[in-house]
């Protein structure tokens, strides 16, 4: 498939109601569907809402759950990535990310920079996730998934593009103020995606929450880049439905043009990042 019908739905959930959100998902689903789309991204938590302090024993869901399920069968010939709070084993909780298409769960990604400062308090929350991997969407298209905070360390855009990554899936919920003190959640965000689309020739989908809830305000902006980092769809404040058209050719030549990953050395990253462990731990005994 040489190119790949994308969409990016930027909503206001209802917070911790399930059902409702669902119905949402279910909703904007057949919009895209409609038209033409291939794949479809919704936002970080989309179907419980991005909660501060979520009754994860209340919310939480299995991988086999019934709405989970209901959310697969309605990914009826379309790539669905949508939110929720994963239930583990021995009491754990994941801010997870699932894949769902033809009645199937295909993928989740667990996020794995769980973010501790501002207003942000992931990491009392849930538990850390322990892989990153891309997945196979269509011929020639391999999707990977960073969640939110996970795009803010370096490391992993550029493992993302090392494992085989043409296509960067990036849900979040950024509210206003939520960092504090004078950082700019909509610049900060406007830098992090252009420069990693370029540097890494990853087109890059970012779904982002609208509306006000509680004391957070969601400004929106999702967008659809394309391998150079230039924007091909971009939503205001209000909910939206993206759609954009991208070029496997467009994202080949782009990495060629700049094979950031291909020249990358790997191995030499290992090793400095080895010698600053061990210089490190020295320093400290």
């Amino acid at each position: 498939m040489s190119s790949l019908k994308v969409a990016v739905a930027q909503i206001r959930c209802e917070p911790a109601d399930l059902s409702a959100n669902l119905a949402t998902h279910v909703d904007v689903i057949a919009r895209a569907r409609a038209q033409g789309a291939d794949l479809l991204l919704f936002p970080e938590l989309s179907l419980t809402d991005y909660l501060a302090a979520p009754d994860c024993a209340a919310l939480a869901l299995r991988p086999d759950a019934d709405l989970l399920a209901r959310l697969a069968e309605a990914a009826d010939g379309i790539t669905v990535s949508a939110g929720f709070i994963e239930r583990g084993d021995q009491g754990r909780f994941f801010n997870s990310q699932g894949l769902f298409r033809d009645g199937r769960l295909l993928a989740i990604h667990r996020k794995l920079n769980l973010p501790g400062y501002g207003a942000l308090r992931e990491d009392r929350v849930y538990t850390r996730g322990e892989a990153l991997a891309s997945v196979e969407l269509a011929a020639g298209w391999r999707a990977a998934t960073l969640i939110c905070a996970d795009a803010w360390n370096p490391a992993l855009p550029w493992l993302a593009a090392l494992g085989g990554a043409n296509l960067l899936l990036l849900p979040v919920a950024s509210a206003l103020n939520a960092v504090g003190g004078e950082f700019d959640n909509p610049r900060g965000w406007e830098i992090n995606l252009a420069h990693t689309a370029m540097t890494y020739g990853l087109p890059t989908l970012f779904a982002n929450h609208c509306g006000m809830r509680g004391g957070a305000a969601f400004w929106g902006g999702s967008r659809i880049l394309d391998a150079s980092g230039r924007e091909l769809a971009r939503a205001g404040t209000a909910p939206r439905l993206i759609v954009a058209e991208l070029s496997q050719a467009n994202g080949e030549a782009a990495r060629h043009r700049l094979p950031t990953a291909r020249d990358s050395d790997p191995a030499l990253v290992g090793g400095l990042l080895r010698s600053l462990i061990s210089n490190s731990e020295g320093a400290r005994s």
